[in-house]
Protein backbone atom coordinates (compact mmCIF):
# COMPACT_ATOMS: atom_id res chain seq x y z
CA UNK A 1 0.00 0.00 0.00
CA UNK A 2 2.91 2.48 0.89
CA UNK A 3 4.72 1.96 -2.24
CA UNK A 4 1.74 2.74 -4.67
CA UNK A 5 0.71 5.54 -2.59
CA UNK A 6 4.76 7.16 -2.80
CA UNK A 7 4.65 6.38 -6.56
CA UNK A 8 1.54 8.52 -6.76
CA UNK A 9 2.91 11.46 -4.86
CA UNK A 10 5.70 11.51 -6.78
CA UNK A 11 4.11 11.71 -10.03
CA UNK A 12 1.64 14.27 -9.17
CA UNK A 13 4.88 16.35 -7.70
CA UNK A 14 6.77 15.74 -10.38
CA UNK A 15 3.97 16.94 -12.70
CA UNK A 16 3.42 20.33 -10.23
CA UNK A 17 6.81 21.08 -10.53
CA UNK A 18 7.23 20.53 -14.03
CA UNK A 19 4.28 23.04 -14.90
CA UNK A 20 5.91 25.56 -12.73
CA UNK A 21 9.00 25.86 -14.43
CA UNK A 22 7.48 25.76 -18.01
CA UNK A 23 7.12 28.78 -19.91
CA UNK A 24 4.08 30.17 -20.80
CA UNK A 25 5.75 31.32 -24.32
CA UNK A 26 8.44 31.34 -26.01
CA UNK A 27 8.48 34.55 -28.79
CA UNK A 28 11.22 34.16 -31.24
CA UNK A 29 14.26 36.20 -31.30
CA UNK A 30 15.01 36.05 -35.35
CA UNK A 31 18.19 37.59 -34.92
CA UNK A 32 19.69 34.05 -33.17
CA UNK A 33 20.24 31.18 -35.12
CA UNK A 34 16.64 29.04 -35.87
CA UNK A 35 17.06 25.49 -34.69
CA UNK A 36 15.26 22.40 -35.33
CA UNK A 37 13.03 23.35 -32.10
CA UNK A 38 12.94 26.85 -33.46
CA UNK A 39 14.12 30.25 -32.60
CA UNK A 40 15.29 30.94 -29.15
CA UNK A 41 13.06 32.82 -27.47
CA UNK A 42 13.18 36.71 -26.65
CA UNK A 43 14.10 38.06 -22.81
CA UNK A 44 10.88 38.22 -21.06
CA UNK A 45 11.77 42.13 -20.27
CA UNK A 46 11.96 42.88 -24.39
CA UNK A 47 8.67 40.92 -25.25
CA UNK A 48 5.76 42.84 -25.80
CA UNK A 49 1.97 42.48 -27.00
CA UNK A 50 3.16 43.28 -30.82
CA UNK A 51 4.95 39.99 -30.84
CA UNK A 52 1.48 38.75 -30.23
CA UNK A 53 0.15 40.63 -33.07
CA UNK A 54 0.38 40.38 -37.08
CA UNK A 55 -0.82 42.76 -39.26
CA UNK A 56 0.08 41.96 -42.83
CA UNK A 57 -3.47 39.42 -43.87
CA UNK A 58 -5.95 41.90 -44.36
CA UNK A 59 -3.85 43.12 -47.06
CA UNK A 60 -4.08 41.92 -50.82
CA UNK A 61 -0.74 39.78 -51.99
CA UNK A 62 0.92 41.10 -55.20
CA UNK A 63 0.14 38.06 -57.90
CA UNK A 64 1.76 39.42 -61.04
CA UNK A 65 4.07 37.24 -61.39
CA UNK A 66 4.52 33.69 -63.13
CA UNK A 67 2.71 31.54 -61.14
CA UNK A 68 0.06 34.39 -60.55
CA UNK A 69 -0.03 33.70 -56.93
CA UNK A 70 0.77 34.89 -53.69
CA UNK A 71 1.12 33.75 -50.48
CA UNK A 72 1.46 36.11 -47.30
CA UNK A 73 2.59 34.33 -44.34
CA UNK A 74 2.55 35.03 -40.61
CA UNK A 75 5.32 32.42 -39.73
CA UNK A 76 7.72 32.79 -36.44
CA UNK A 77 10.12 35.24 -38.47
CA UNK A 78 7.39 37.69 -38.67
CA UNK A 79 5.44 36.54 -36.29
CA UNK A 80 7.64 35.84 -33.17
CA UNK A 81 4.97 35.44 -31.04
CA UNK A 82 3.75 31.74 -32.73
CA UNK A 83 7.04 30.29 -31.89
CA UNK A 84 7.23 27.13 -29.76
CA UNK A 85 3.27 27.04 -30.02
CA UNK A 86 2.85 24.67 -33.29
CA UNK A 87 0.60 26.89 -35.18
CA UNK A 88 1.70 29.68 -37.88
CA UNK A 89 -1.36 31.32 -40.26
CA UNK A 90 -1.18 32.94 -44.17
CA UNK A 91 -3.18 34.78 -46.89
CA UNK A 92 -2.99 33.20 -49.82
CA UNK A 93 -4.33 34.85 -53.19
CA UNK A 94 -4.61 33.25 -56.61
CA UNK A 95 -5.17 35.68 -59.61
CA UNK A 96 -7.44 34.34 -62.61
CA UNK A 97 -5.36 30.85 -63.77
CA UNK A 98 -3.24 31.54 -60.74
CA UNK A 99 -1.73 28.33 -59.42
CA UNK A 100 0.35 26.98 -56.04
CA UNK A 101 2.46 24.15 -58.28
CA UNK A 102 2.48 20.50 -56.51
CA UNK A 103 4.62 21.43 -53.07
CA UNK A 104 5.31 19.65 -49.69
CA UNK A 105 5.59 21.07 -46.11
CA UNK A 106 7.92 18.43 -44.57
CA UNK A 107 7.15 20.26 -40.99
CA UNK A 108 3.79 20.97 -40.89
CA UNK A 109 0.18 20.20 -42.22
CA UNK A 110 -2.07 22.70 -43.54
CA UNK A 111 -5.35 23.75 -43.70
CA UNK A 112 -7.03 26.26 -45.98
CA UNK A 113 -10.32 28.25 -45.65
CA UNK A 114 -12.05 29.48 -48.91
CA UNK A 115 -12.78 33.41 -48.01
CA UNK A 116 -13.53 34.47 -51.91
CA UNK A 117 -14.08 32.71 -55.42
CA UNK A 118 -13.19 28.85 -56.36
CA UNK A 119 -10.53 26.81 -55.78
CA UNK A 120 -9.32 23.49 -57.09
CA UNK A 121 -7.10 21.72 -54.44
CA UNK A 122 -6.13 18.00 -53.63
CA UNK A 123 -3.25 16.11 -52.35
CA UNK A 124 -1.23 12.50 -52.99
CA UNK A 125 -1.23 9.76 -50.88
CA UNK A 126 2.52 8.81 -50.33
CA UNK A 127 1.73 5.11 -50.06
CA UNK A 128 -0.81 4.39 -53.02
CA UNK A 129 -0.15 7.53 -54.62
CA UNK A 130 -3.84 8.43 -54.72
CA UNK A 131 -4.96 11.34 -55.85
CA UNK A 132 -7.48 13.55 -53.14
CA UNK A 133 -8.75 16.62 -55.04
CA UNK A 134 -11.80 18.89 -54.32
CA UNK A 135 -13.18 21.94 -56.16
CA UNK A 136 -13.88 24.36 -53.28
CA UNK A 137 -15.85 27.04 -52.88
CA UNK A 138 -16.84 30.03 -50.31
CA UNK A 139 -17.13 28.94 -47.02
CA UNK A 140 -15.38 25.68 -48.02
CA UNK A 141 -12.36 24.19 -45.69
CA UNK A 142 -9.79 21.19 -46.71
CA UNK A 143 -7.00 19.80 -44.84
CA UNK A 144 -3.56 18.57 -46.23
CA UNK A 145 -1.48 15.70 -44.23
CA UNK A 146 2.02 16.77 -43.09
CA UNK A 147 4.86 15.98 -45.60
CA UNK A 148 2.73 15.00 -48.62
CA UNK A 149 2.62 16.91 -52.30
CA UNK A 150 -0.37 18.92 -52.85
CA UNK A 151 -1.65 21.63 -55.01
CA UNK A 152 -4.08 24.61 -55.31
CA UNK A 153 -5.00 26.89 -58.19
CA UNK A 154 -8.11 29.67 -59.37
CA UNK A 155 -10.35 27.22 -61.14
CA UNK A 156 -12.99 30.50 -61.48
CA UNK A 157 -13.57 33.14 -63.23
CA UNK A 158 -12.40 36.08 -60.75
CA UNK A 159 -9.98 36.72 -57.63
CA UNK A 160 -9.94 33.72 -54.89
CA UNK A 161 -8.33 34.24 -51.71
CA UNK A 162 -7.83 31.43 -48.80
CA UNK A 163 -6.37 31.68 -44.88
CA UNK A 164 -3.88 29.03 -44.59
CA UNK A 165 -3.06 28.04 -41.09
CA UNK A 166 -0.48 25.58 -40.65
CA UNK A 167 0.56 22.83 -36.99
CA UNK A 168 3.98 24.47 -36.83
CA UNK A 169 5.11 28.01 -36.62
CA UNK A 170 7.44 27.12 -39.33
CA UNK A 171 6.56 24.30 -41.57
CA UNK A 172 8.71 25.05 -44.69
CA UNK A 173 7.88 24.67 -48.34
CA UNK A 174 9.28 22.66 -51.03
CA UNK A 175 8.20 23.22 -54.34
CA UNK A 176 8.71 20.37 -56.90
CA UNK A 177 8.95 22.33 -59.96
CA UNK A 178 11.46 24.88 -58.58
CA UNK A 179 13.24 21.70 -56.70
CA UNK A 180 13.77 20.48 -60.24
CA UNK A 181 14.37 23.00 -62.87
CA UNK A 182 14.83 26.21 -61.19
CA UNK A 183 18.70 25.18 -59.71
CA UNK A 184 22.11 24.08 -61.92
CA UNK A 185 21.15 20.27 -61.36
CA UNK A 186 22.72 19.32 -64.47
CA UNK A 187 19.95 18.74 -67.40
CA UNK A 188 20.81 15.11 -68.52
CA UNK A 189 20.29 14.34 -64.62
CA UNK A 190 16.96 15.66 -64.89
CA UNK A 191 15.93 13.88 -67.82
CA UNK A 192 16.88 10.37 -66.73
CA UNK A 193 15.08 11.13 -63.18
CA UNK A 194 11.99 12.73 -64.79
CA UNK A 195 11.85 10.67 -67.45
CA UNK A 196 10.98 14.15 -69.62
CA UNK A 197 13.22 14.86 -73.27
CA UNK A 198 16.39 17.16 -73.40
CA UNK A 199 13.99 20.22 -75.02
CA UNK A 200 11.41 19.96 -72.65
CA UNK A 201 13.89 20.30 -69.60
CA UNK A 202 15.78 23.20 -71.39
CA UNK A 203 12.38 24.98 -71.64
CA UNK A 204 11.52 24.28 -68.05
CA UNK A 205 14.95 25.48 -66.62
CA UNK A 206 14.34 28.84 -69.14
CA UNK A 207 11.51 29.64 -67.53
CA UNK A 208 12.24 29.17 -64.11
CA UNK A 209 15.49 30.25 -64.11
CA UNK A 210 17.72 27.15 -63.55
CA UNK A 211 20.96 26.28 -65.26
CA UNK A 212 23.07 23.55 -66.67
Amino acid sequence: MFLPLLFTIFLLSSSSSAHASALDFCVADPSLPDGPAGYSCKKPAKVTVDDFVYHGLGIPGNTSNLIKAAVTVAFAPTFPGVNGLGISIARLDLAVDGVVPLHTHPGGSEILYVLEGTICAGFISSSANTVYFKTLYKGDVMVFPQGLLHFQFNSGKTLAVAIVSFSSPTPGLQITDFALFANNLPSEIVEKVTFLDDAQVKKLKGVLGGTG
